[in-house]
Parts: C-alpha cells; sequence; structure tokens
C-alpha cells in the first residue's frame, strides 16, 4: 500500500527518462569529471 520514497523516486525517473537520456547524462558527468579533474592535475603540474 505504502511505498518507500526510494521506490517512488526510482518509478518517476524510469517514467520521464529513457535508457538512452540517462545513459547519456552519466556520460557527460563522466566527461566533465575527468575535464575538471584534468585541468586541475595539469595546473598543478604547470605550477612546478
Amino acid at each position: 500500500m505504502f511505498d518507500s520514497l526510494d521506490e517512488q523516486m526510482k518509478r518517476d525517473e524510469e517514467v520521464q527518462s529513457t535508457k538512452a537520456e540517462r545513459l547519456f547524462k552519466w556520460a557527460a558527468v563522466a566527461v566533465v569529471s575527468v575535464l575538471v579533474f584534468g585541468g586541475l592535475y595539469m595546473a598543478i603540474q604547470l605550477m612546478e
């Protein structure tokens, strides 16, 4: 009768976005993360 909030959020996310959209979102997050951390690494290397 009563669903947990976690179960409801999962069900809502599945309805709102397709698997391809979720995959694209996580791929974009991964690319941005690599760029940010790579930029920080390069900045530290240039300061030495």
